[in-house]
């Protein structure tokens, strides 16, 4: 019995890949080293922004700060702060931040659906 067992194991067969497997492979690795390389992010471009949002967010902080800080009394509205409210309101800026807010999650939604979740 052990004999038989060890003539089936020490017997191989010789494994071959078919016909156009190392053809493919071979192509496929071709094409992935002939496909350029991605394009880097642009940091050095993007730098002044996220400078700019560091600078509005210090800025805002600083502010709510100075609002939560200061008595209740002198807590008015400042007249530039009046004018800007009517302002906005003559130019419809509520309108205009509902247009850019249904954009922007109409545009996110369809880019979430598109990629789809992975």
């Amino acid at each position: 019995m052990d004999d038989e067992l060890d003539q089936m194991l020490f017997t191989r067969d010789e494994i071959v890949p078919s016909s156009g497997f190392v053809a493919s492979v071979m192509d496929a690795v071709q094409q992935e080293a002939a496909t350029p390389k991605p394009i880097p992010f642009p940091w050095m471009r993007a730098l002044p922004v996220f400078v700019a949002l560091a600078a509005v967010l210090v800025m805002l902080v600083v502010g709510l700060v100075k609002l939560f800080r200061m008595p209740v009394a002198a807590a008015q509205e400042p007249v530039w702060m009046a004018e800007t409210a009517r302002l906005l309101g003559q130019a419809n800026a509520g309108w205009i931040a509902f247009a850019f807010l249904l954009t922007f999650i109409s545009t996110w939604f369809s880019i979430r659906m598109a990629v789809g979740k992975r």
